[in-house]
């Protein structure tokens, strides 16, 4: 389905001076206003200070956030820094004590904080929340949300902060585990709503759920959501159901999983949801970030959604109501589906059998990872990356235990039919998908993307490659060698009048992991963590 292209506009939803949320705004854009940086200049762009946070297992997957000249970030097992961000002078630092009886069924890692009324938030590896004061990093409260060491889970993302409120997902999607968003009183932390990923008895939705499979669904939250002010909507995104691969035992679409949900933040309650992939059972979570834009679609402005799944496809719906107006293809290997429908069902599903080992593209890795994708209202146009790769899976019976691992079936990376493995960026219609251009990578891109006034879109390779691309074109204007892989998030701010890129570095994660199978070599990859803030020259130096 392909609309006609949409006239999009300028909107004022960009970071400039300060970088207060994970996606920049509240509504994701990825997308900085600041142009002093630009295609002009930046290949003078030098590095002008680094910090090593002394904490590389699991790398640096963070997002830093930037207020009033004050840089905050976290790492893998929960330290919190507060940095001067003109010089990298450690204001203070926090660290959370993990029990000592404690294991991580994944982990560790940690993608960022958020800052409101004075505090800075962060979930934790064992399953809590802490709020800590901002200018001195004193622990003000501790909340645990669930014991981590029964339901086998814990929180990864950045927290959203909106209204008062500090809203956080879960992780839990390849486990034994029933889903949640939980929202907590900034002041006191206690909870104030919480919704259920997945319906219990009585609920709407919970008839999607063939007998008790609901108490171990999956349903994970595990990234960060986006706002709507106006409309009072928060916006997240739900993971795939468990067991990923076999789903007899869970017949029905089993709501909510792989669904983007639309919730009042006032009460936590659900407004409207659009399904994405009724009955996963590819483990294609609908869990990325949601990019909230207006565009002129049919000659009617709507108020839209964009978001891109696991599986290879972005959906844009109507945020208002979640109606569906069009999908499109980040990735050419894609044959779990056939293709979407007019009116976003799904169409040729082909599906993992127990016993045979299928080819399925793209891999369990997905046809994109978690790293977000940037907006800028100067093109028009919306970069994320895809994934060319594939997998043989065998789906296979499997009994759920409380909090661990509930695949249901066993994977393979290999190539794609061509042979031809590798990563991209892309610049597209964020509505229509239609391609600018294209950026090639021998490996999967693994970092989000930056996108700034000046026409300059940064990311980072898990090589270590640090570079800039002409936002308009795809051509590759600077780069810098980090020494180590990129996972994070990097982000543009100032402070007294001069404009800085900070590129979180250090390669961690499941996926990273993953590579190997398909690229030996990616196994000798250094990690670490460390962040590394760029910036031109000063004048007269």
């Amino acid at each position: 389905m392909l609309l006609c292209a949409p006239a999009l506009s300028a909107q004022p939803e960009a970071s400039g001076e300060n970088w207060l949320h994970y996606g920049g705004t509240e509504k994701s854009w990825r997308y900085s206003s600041l142009s002093q940086i630009n295609t002009a200049n930046v290949k003078r762009l030098a590095p002008a200070w680094m910090l090593q946070t002394g904490d590389p297992d699991g790398g640096l997957q963070v997002t830093p956030i930037v207020e009033n000249g004050v840089m905050y970030l976290s790492t893998s097992r929960n330290r919190v820094y507060a940095i001067d961000a003109k010089n990298g002078a450690e204001l203070w630092q926090y660290r959370y004590e993990v029990p000592k009886d404690f294991t991580l069924i994944y982990g560790p890692w940690n993608r960022g904080v958020a800052i409101a009324g004075g505090r800075v938030f962060m979930g934790t590896i064992d399953n809590h929340v802490v709020a800590l004061d901002q200018k001195t990093g004193r622990e003000l409260w501790r909340v645990q949300i669930e014991d981590s060491r029964q339901c086998g889970c814990n929180i990864t993302a950045a927290p959203l902060v909106v209204k008062g409120l500090v809203v956080t997902g879960v992780t839990g999607g390849d486990s034994a585990h029933r889903g949640y968003v939980t929202a907590l009183d900034q002041k006191t932390g206690r909870v104030a709503w919480k919704f259920w990923t997945i319906p219990g008895p009585g609920e709407p939705g919970h008839e999607t759920w063939a007998g008790d499979s609901w108490k171990f669904g999956g349903g994970s939250s595990w990234m960060t959501g986006s706002y709507d002010a106006e409309l009072g909507l928060i916006y997240w995104s739900i993971g795939n159901p468990a067991a990923d691969f076999h789903g007899a035992s869970r017949a029905g679409k089993n709501l909510y999983t792989d669904s983007v949900v639309a919730l009042e933040a006032d009460t936590g309650k659900l407004r409207w949801y659009h399904q994405q992939i009724p009955h996963d059972v590819w483990d294609f979570d609908t869990a990325y970030e949601n990019v909230l834009l207006d565009a002129d679609v049919k000659g009617t402005r709507r108020k839209l959604l964009v978001n891109v799944n696991k599986g290879g496809i972005a959906f844009v719906v109507d945020r208002t109501n979640g109606k569906f107006i069009n999908a499109w293809h980040v990735v050419k290997n894609l044959n779990w589906v056939k293709g979407v429908s007019e009116t976003g069902e799904l169409v040729g599903r082909n599906e993992p059998e127990v016993g045979k080992t299928k080819v399925l593209c793209p891999s369990i890795g997905g046809g994109r990872s978690w790293n977000q994708a940037a907006y800028s209202p100067r093109t028009s146009l919306f970069y994320t990356t895809g994934i060319e790769w594939c997998q043989e899976v065998t789906a296979q019976e499997e009994k759920p235990s409380e909090g661990q691992t509930y695949f249901g079936g066993t994977f393979k990376l290999v190539a794609p039919p061509d042979k031809d493995p590798h990563g991209h960026l892309g610049a597209y219609d964020p509505v229509t998908g239609k391609r600018q251009w294209t950026y090639r990578s021998k490996y999967p891109l693994l970092a989000s993307q930056l996108a700034t006034a000046g026409d300059v879109v940064f990311t980072g390779d898990v090589e270590g490659n640090f570079f800039a691309l002409d936002a308009r074109t795809g051509a590759r204007l600077w780069n810098f060698q980090t020494g180590s892989g990129h996972r994070g998030s990097p982000i543009a701010y100032s402070v007294a009048g001069r404009m800085y890129v900070a590129a979180p570095t250090g390669l961690g994660s499941a996926l990273a992991g993953l590579m190997s199978q398909l690229w030996p070599e990616t196994e000798k990859f250094r990690g670490g963590s460390t962040l590394v803030v760029f910036a031109l020259p000063e004048e007269g130096k």
